[in-house]
């Protein structure tokens, strides 16, 4: 079977497991504690959180570990709006994650916030202006992902975060799918918070981080012991902090998974919009992650067409995992001007960079055959 489905969640990595198998099987301890063992642990957690901070272009101390991706987003949306001192005005778009616009959803019913949806082009991306024109003196934040989980999309952060930054507003950014493939350093984004989720890069599921900009006022969602700087309470995870920290080092060093990726991707998109009548990809062609390719098979259904091509060895997905079991059209799709129904016909498929071009032909001789076997029963 062919795992194209990293977006969701991307292989566990060995030297991962080894890395937090070394905090396992070492003496218990829990970072808070005053005693020698517990001692220790903090050091392994302050080892571990200086690591990350390093890749992510932070220093330690901007750095707060939660159990996901989807915490992280709601740390940073929810508690940035609401600890801001201008209003409860949010400003985002309709292709990020469902933990962002959820959270957004949040502070409406909750708080009584307003939230503007930019528009987006048939790209998926946001133009600066638009964000310049919709920030309002009671805007409290910016959430804007880095790249899409549905599209692959990757908009251009730096630029947006300096629209954000002339008006005096914080600009948090989802890199949830970015980080390991793209750089995601916080002072080059410009962006003054960070999301990023482990099991997208190579750790088990259940560890995460936000970057906050130090002085950005956060208003914590955990309450309890005060761990992470009173930001994010709970006893921390350091067995998975580490794991985290090894991910992605491995991955910064891999500097030709990357380029593995990108041709491999490539070929899949030029094979697909050649042999496959009428497919077209969802996105951007340029701005898009290394990894991503995603498209719309008009006249087929997406779901049987997921069934087929698991039949004939491809695991892949028809969008966001975190939305799996819905049948409505994605809301990203139809944002980009796709009638609902061609929406429904949408297929994602995502790389881990250790493909080949020969993969990249088999892959695209098993879309082209199952689309060619689901038209035939249409």
């Amino acid at each position: 079977m062919r795992y194209l489905d990293t977006a969701a969640t991307s292989p566990v990595r060995p030297e991962v497991l080894r890395a937090m198998w070394d905090v396992y099987a070492g003496p218990p301890g829990n970072p808070s504690s005053r005693h020698e063992l517990g001692m220790r642990a903090g050091r392994i957690l302050d080892d571990a959180r200086a690591r990350v901070a390093a890749a992510l272009g932070a220093r330690p101390g901007e750095v707060v570990f939660t159990s996901s991706g989807t915490e992280g987003d709601n740390l940073a949306v929810q508690g940035i709006a609401l600890a801001s001192r201008r209003g409860r005005h949010v400003v985002t778009t309709p292709l990020e994650h469902d933990a962002v616009l959820n959270s957004c959803d949040a502070l409406v019913r909750l708080h009584d916030a307003r939230v503007t949806v930019l528009p987006v082009d048939g790209d998926g991306q946001v133009d600066p202006s638009d964000l310049d024109s919709a920030i309002r003196d009671d805007t409290a934040l910016v959430s804007i992902q880095h790249a899409s989980n549905e599209i692959g999309t990757v908009q251009p952060i730096a630029e947006l975060s300096a629209v954000a930054r002339r008006h005096g507003v914080p600009l948090h950014t989802d890199a949830v799918q970015s980080a390991g493939w793209l750089p995601v350093h916080r002072t080059e984004l410009g962006a003054d918070a960070i999301t990023i989720a482990g099991h997208k890069l190579g750790t088990p599921v259940g560890i995460g981080a936000v970057v906050l900009r130090s002085g950005l006022r956060v208003e914590p969602l955990l309450h309890g012991g005060g761990q992470e700087r009173g930001r994010r309470s709970g006893t921390e995870n350091v067995a998975g902090a580490v794991g985290l920290a090894t991910a992605l080092e491995l991955l910064a060093a891999d500097g030709a998974r990357r380029a593995r990726a990108e041709a491999v991707r490539d070929a899949v998109i030029d094979g697909v919009e050649r042999e496959i009548p009428g497919a077209f990809l969802t996105g951007s062609r340029t701005s898009r992650l290394p990894f991503h390719a995603s498209f719309c098979f008009p006249g087929v259904a997406g779901e049987p067409l997921l069934l087929e091509l698991e039949r004939r060895g491809i695991a892949c997905s028809s969008g966001s995992a975190c939305a799996a079991g819905e049948d409505e059209p994605s809301a990203a799709l139809l944002a980009l001007g796709i009638a609902p129904v061609i929406a429904q016909s949408a297929v994602r498929l995502t790389l881990d960079g250790t493909e080949t071009q020969n993969d990249a032909a088999a892959i695209v001789r098993s879309i082209r055959d199952s689309i060619t076997a689901l038209r035939a029963l249409a």
